[in-house]
């Protein structure tokens, strides 16, 4: 799709602030207006729409993309969104700890068990860990305290919740960013810590290097989402 338009633009309306293009109102892909909560959100997203050159690259405007996501997907069926997101706190990344490494069972004891002992405070309930890969059954107070915790999201928290938890692999470290408990690139060394200590001791690999830089600038777009928010 080439560009057609000269400048991009916020603009407060309906409660929130609008995008225009030349004047006109930028909708999302299922043709509703494109309007976030924030000033400071529009204006990322107008910047991202006055950077693209003669032809747009979707590619180049993640706050964009997570915006018609909120928009679109988690505002439309609002309950079905938040139940894939829900569904991690039965398989939660940091409850599951290697069953031979013993230095790498030091490494995670050490990053995880402080994110979980914080979920376990702000939300009274505890976790079951496991050795190994072999699945393991949370407590059903944990999982039904954590997919309540998710649903009381508006969707624009949603919307950048659902890839850092796809990306992590760790429900709790998502639910930790969107409410800033702790910072962005501490948590993303927390679920990225297997395989970068896998890398340590056996060596990079290059294909490995750029599929995680790929999902770490995912991360760090949803996190830059929720601060603009």
């Amino acid at each position: 799709m080439k560009r057609f338009w000269k400048t991009a633009t916020t603009v407060l309306q309906d409660g929130g602030w609008g995008i225009a293009l030349d004047g006109r109102p930028v909708r999302t892909p299922a043709r509703a207006p494109l309007v976030v909560p924030s000033e400071e959100l529009a204006e990322a997203i107008a910047a991202e729409w006055n950077a693209q050159g003669s032809d747009i690259d979707p590619a180049a405007m993640p706050m964009t993309g997570i915006a018609n996501a909120a928009i679109d997907l988690a505002t439309g069926d609002r309950a079905a969104f938040a139940e894939t997101i829900a569904a991690y706190a039965q398989t939660d990344l940091l409850c599951y700890r290697d069953d031979r490494d013993a230095v790498l069972q030091g490494e995670q004891a050490a990053a995880w068990n402080p994110l979980l002992a914080w979920a376990e405070a702000r939300h009274g309930i505890e976790f079951a860990l496991a050795q190994g890969v072999l699945p393991i059954d949370q407590p059903a107070a944990t999982v039904a305290a954590l997919r309540e915790a998710v649903h009381a999201l508006d969707p624009f928290r949603l919307a950048p919740l659902s890839p850092l938890v796809t990306i992590g692999g760790s429900l709790v470290a998502g639910l930790a960013l969107v409410e800033d408990a702790f910072a962005a690139d501490m948590l993303w060394e927390a679920v990225s810590l297997d395989e970068l200590y896998q890398e340590r001791r056996w060596g990079a690999d290059s294909e490995a290097q750029k599929a995680r830089a790929r999902r770490a600038a995912d991360w760090g777009n949803a996190a830059r989402f929720l601060r603009l928010l």
